[in-house]
């Protein structure tokens, strides 16, 4: 049996057989070897079913394993660059990467993301609430929106958007909004809590109804962004007739609650939180810097006084993400409206008209395009870079480092569409290696998608609206859970599925969804209409008992998905 085997790993790995043969091959190895009928197309997950002298040669030669969304070929670096001995060095290092895309996802988000998203709503003067609903909700929603739709770009991995978002949903709308409720009981805003939950609630069972036909259309898709339209606009108009009532029937203002805690409308607005950015840009000294101080201290992300005063562990997560900031500083310029000189950094910024369009450029195809050469002779980048140098040069001797040029707020549309690829980037990576994952532990992409992937995306929901809720605002956190949530859903899926459709393609087929699926979906709709219920038969009151109902809720899911996961709960065999 063993030469058998061995004669036909020589044949697979010859120069002369296609892609064809080599699925041939594995799937007639793998039906020796078990006494299995197979498809003539063998799956990657099936790598686990082989000895592991066996296993690199199924990854090179199967096709399901190819995987060239990323940058790093992960599957074939665990089954072939690391020896067997070492296998489970390999998974815990692609763990801590794992961690560390997170971070960079995060901080991309919150540090570069949103700032240039705030200073092109100022720039355009968009009131409050539609830079909460549009600009500001994707910046919010940014690592999610991009998770999904770089899941979509592959049917096979379609599966991590689906139990993402929805896996998201269930965590925020269970543990988050439980938490604010334990954290601090409170009397919701009835209006905007019943406006948001409802629209939720349509984009969920309009995935629902997707899901059950296994197919999406274009038609679909349109509803998709224009329920999201339609949400922005009774957010505006709900907004413009409250406050022109207020007006009216009001001669004095109110003391009984600030403005901020009455409606709640501005839902997915970021809260005033501390920037280490903000602080660390600001001089110690009101004193003349010199062109090399200002460039060295805008890459600087660590304030010295901040250093002294943070506990050790602040210290060292802050030394793990101290290369990647530098490498964002560098590359990415943030417009900051409510500062006097508006961040305007001279020679920083004008070294961004050379390493932003060069870092979009490499962020395009991981990296693909950036290698292209003209003609094949004139590399790609040499192109940017010689039209980028002299662009920097100009900026350069026609400002002043005191004062910000008048055409500055542009630099916050360049900060935007750079940070946009970051978290692009970081999440195809993602992706890519939660799919990893899943072939080496035998995980579906669903249940990859509503554990690692919900929770790594929503960490910063739970830790944001948390803080909101112990500095007294529990009402703003409670509302962001149902309303900035809305977004991901309705933009993920929509934008994620027209993406992936072709010219003229006006269908797209979706993987059809086991009983993982659907108990997932359910879970979903029956936390929405369980808070729907108990929270008008309260009153809008919000107690702890409330908080605990949420928390037992996504407990019972989360252990039936993973027990349906690994087979314990299925469906009776017909």
């Amino acid at each position: 049996m063993l030469l058998n085997i061995t004669q036909w790993l020589v044949a697979a790995t010859s120069p002369s057989r296609g892609t064809d043969d080599s699925n041939l091959f594995v799937a007639t190895l793998i039906s020796e070897r078990y006494g299995k009928q197979t498809s003539r197309e063998a799956h990657c997950w099936e790598v686990g079913k082989l000895n592991a002298s066996l296993r690199c040669d199924f990854i090179r030669n199967t096709s399901d394993c190819h995987n060239t969304d990323g940058y790093v070929n992960y599957l074939e670096g665990a089954f072939c660059t690391f020896p067997t001995s070492l296998f489970p060095l390999a998974v815990f290092l692609y763990v801590l990467w794992l961690i560390y895309l997170f971070i960079i996802l995060a901080v991309t988000a919150e540090k570069f993301f949103c700032p240039n998203l705030s200073a092109i709503s100022h720039s355009l003067r968009l009131s409050h609430n539609v830079a909460g609903v549009t600009f500001l909700a994707f910046g919010n929603g940014a690592p999610d929106v991009f998770s999904a739709v770089a899941a979509f770009s592959d049917s096979r991995t379609a599966g991590l958007a689906i139990g993402a978002l929805f896996g998201a949903g269930v965590f925020v709308t269970t543990v988050v909004a439980g938490g604010i409720t334990l954290v601090k009981p409170f009397t919701a805003a009835s209006r905007p809590f019943l406006r948001d939950i409802v629209f939720y609630m349509a984009a969920i069972f309009l995935t629902f109804y997707v899901l059950y036909k296994g197919s999406v259309c274009l038609a679909e898709v349109l509803v998709y962004l224009l329920l999201y339209l339609a949400y922005v606009l009774v957010v505006v108009l709900s907004t413009w007739i409250y406050q022109r009532n207020r007006q009216r029937l009001l001669s004095v203002p109110s003391l009984e609650e600030p403005e901020l805690l009455t409606e709640s409308e501005d839902v997915g607005v970021p809260t005033p939180q501390s920037s280490e950015f903000g602080d660390e840009y600001q001089p110690l000294l009101p004193m003349q810097q010199s062109t090399c101080q200002i460039f060295f201290q805008g890459l600087n992300p660590v304030n010295s006084r901040k250093w002294r005063q943070k506990p050790w562990h602040w210290r060292v997560f802050k030394v793990v993400k101290v290369p990647l900031e530098i490498l964002l500083l560098l590359t990415v310029p943030v417009v900051d409206p409510d500062k006097e000189d508006k961040n305007w950094q001279r020679p920083l910024n004008c070294l961004h008209l050379i390493t932003s369009p060069l870092l979009c450029l490499f962020s395009l195809n991981s990296g693909s395009y950036g290698l292209y050469l003209i003609q094949g002779v004139f590399p790609i980048w040499a192109v940017i870079l010689l039209c980028g140098t002299p662009l920097s040069v100009i900026v350069f001797f026609t400002t002043k480092n005191e004062e910000p040029p008048k055409y500055h707020c542009l630099y916050s549309f360049l900060g935007f569409v750079v940070s946009a690829l970051w978290i692009s980037a970081s999440a195809t990576e993602v992706v890519s290696l939660l799919r990893t994952f899943g072939v080496i532990f035998r995980l579906s992409n669903t249940v990859l998608g509503l554990t690692l992937l919900a929770w790594g995306n929503s960490i910063g929901d739970f830790v944001s609206d948390l803080t909101l809720a112990r500095q007294g605002y529990p009402r703003m956190a409670f509302s962001a859970c149902f309303g900035g949530i809305i977004f991901n859903v309705l933009i993920g899926v929509g934008l994620g599925c027209l993406l992936q459709m072709g010219p003229g393609q006006t269908v797209l087929q979706l993987e059809p969804q086991g009983l993982l699926g659907w108990i997932l979906a359910g879970s979903l709709g029956i936390s929405l209409v369980f808070s729907l219920i108990s929270v008008t038969a309260q009153c809008f009151h919000l107690r702890c008992g409330y908080g605990v109902a949420l928390f037992f809720l996504y407990v019972l899911f989360l252990t039936v998905a993973l027990l349906t996961e690994f087979g314990v709960i299925r469906l009776p065999a017909n």
